[in-house]
């Protein structure tokens, strides 16, 4: 399989391509570096390029990646790191430098040429060489859920990692010589929290359990307030005299995001808590903290069975027959999915001129608006009717309506192989940036990896296409 990709990464050109976005993104202006520098840097980049297809498919973290390429032949010569000199390989640190190569708009752009690539793998300039080309004039959509990688949203559990978050940073600004007087130690109010935990949940199921909950809630209040306040002073004596510490700046400046990221959520976070479980009303999903370090994770409601509502963001996928995903888009403010439908074709025919002629979705992508538009670009409108009549008038009259959702509910499955064996359950990526970035990396190591398990043209059906030397040549030389 590897063998395969380097051949496919080689003979498209896509590789060459990564490192073109690589020289652009960083900025890197080949007129005036010297060609050694720029021999490097290419290098490097394609070293980027493989080591995070090789960890997508192997489904690695990044300490467990670099400890498997330090002792696999196999993936030291994928990356092109070893050696007869010995063995060259890179630590965790550089791997994760290396999953921020390029941002979500290039990875896009390199997702796309790949695709653009498969289109015209017919001709002569980019031969992919795949017995079947890759049809793209079928589409399935679908969406899931990204989940993040966060613990089931409680409200008084916030308050608990907000203490520990400030206390822990606090400890740290105070073993840096800078103190504040503080009436215990900043450990022993992580503590105290942790007890008002526990007697949380001790009469959860007696008949005082509300009142008992109000009462530890009302506690839960006054000791994050008090929290917050020591956080504050150690924050504001960190900020004046912080060239006074060992303390580099970039230290400096962690803690101090750390402090003044939980600082300005803890007021919510304590209203928040105080509406649900003292004042018992409903607050908006778009007014609730759902994380701390998260902002972005949003309430999924999909009532499916086992994941009635899920955590993160939606996913939008749209795949070929072959199972290759030619389109997919995280989302960053939560909408329908009657409404991706028309912008993902906008994307797949406008922006990449492929020939589409037919859609499939569920019931959830089908609305009057979306078969309109589908009727405009002349696509078969394959979207699963929302009224069982029409739906099962459809499913007699067209037998093509029944083949097309029968293949659409593969759709899950492949949905289940990009989350389960590419992005991780949860995704390890914090904030929609880094898990957009995580999205893009993923679709490309899912696709490739579809395109190395298809069948390869044999040299005999390579010449007889040649126009050189294929049976059509042949015949004009006998004529």
């Amino acid at each position: 399989m590897f063998e395969r990709i380097d051949e496919i990464l080689t003979s498209s050109g896509l590789e060459h391509e990564f490192v073109e976005l690589s020289v652009h993104h960083h900025g890197l202006d080949l007129d005036t570096v010297s060609a050694r520098r720029a021999g490097g840097f290419a290098r490097i980049s394609a070293i980027a390029l493989r080591s995070n297809i090789a960890r997508h498919l192997t489904g690695l973290g990044h300490r467990g990646f670099c400890t498997r390429l330090a002792d696999s032949q196999l993936l030291q010569w994928f990356l092109r790191v070893g050696g007869v000199g010995g063995i060259k390989t890179f630590a965790k640190s550089t791997s994760d430098r290396f999953g921020r190569w390029l941002d979500e708009p290039q990875l896009l752009e390199i997702n796309t040429r790949l695709t653009a690539r498969l289109a015209e793998s017919t001709s002569s300039k980019c031969d992919i060489e795949l017995t079947t080309p890759i049809s793209f004039e079928d589409i399935y959509f679908d969406s899931t859920c990204l989940k993040a990688g966060i613990h089931f949203p409680i409200d008084w559990v916030l308050l608990r990692d907000a203490t520990r978050t400030l206390m822990k940073a606090t400890l740290l600004v105070r073993r840096a010589g800078l103190r504040k007087r503080m009436p215990q130690e900043p450990l022993d109010f992580l503590s105290d929290m942790n007890t008002l935990c526990m007697k949380m949940t001790a009469k959860r199921r007696s008949r005082e359990g509300a009142k008992h909950r109000k009462a530890v809630l009302r506690e839960m209040k006054k000791l994050a307030r008090r929290v917050g306040g020591h956080a504050q002073r150690h924050l504001d004596v960190l900020a004046e005299r912080h060239a006074e510490t060992e303390l580099s700046p970039g230290q400096v400046q962690q803690i101090i995001d750390q402090i003044e990221g939980v600082l300005a959520q803890l007021p919510a976070a304590i209203r928040q808590a105080h509406e649900r479980i003292i004042g018992k009303r409903l607050v908006p999903n778009s007014d609730k903290i759902l994380s701390l370090y998260d902002a972005n994770v949003q309430v999924i409601v999909r009532g499916k069975s086992g994941a009635e509502v899920e955590f993160g963001n939606k996913l939008w996928l749209g795949e070929t027959r072959e199972g290759y995903i030619a389109d997919y888009d995280l989302e960053t403010v939560q909408t329908a999915d009657t409404s991706h439908v028309l912008p993902a074709l906008a994307r797949l025919i406008t922006e990449q001129a492929l020939r589409v002629k037919s859609v499939w979705g569920d019931r959830g992508t089908a609305s009057k608006e979306n078969a309109a538009g589908l009727a405009e670009l002349n696509v078969n409108c394959g979207l699963c009717p929302r009224d069982p009549s029409e739906l099962a008038t459809r499913l007699q009259e067209e037998p093509e309506m029944r083949e097309g959702l029968k293949r659409r509910a593969g759709t899950e499955a492949r949905i289940s192989i990009l989350n389960r064996a590419f992005l991780g359950d949860p995704a390890r990526a914090k904030g929609i940036d880094n898990r957009k970035r995580l999205v893009g990396w993923a679709v490309l190591a899912h696709n490739l990896w579809v395109l190395a398990r298809l069948p390869k043209r044999t040299d005999e059906a390579q010449s007889a296409n040649d126009p050189r030397t294929g049976k059509g040549a042949q015949k004009d030389r006998a004529a």
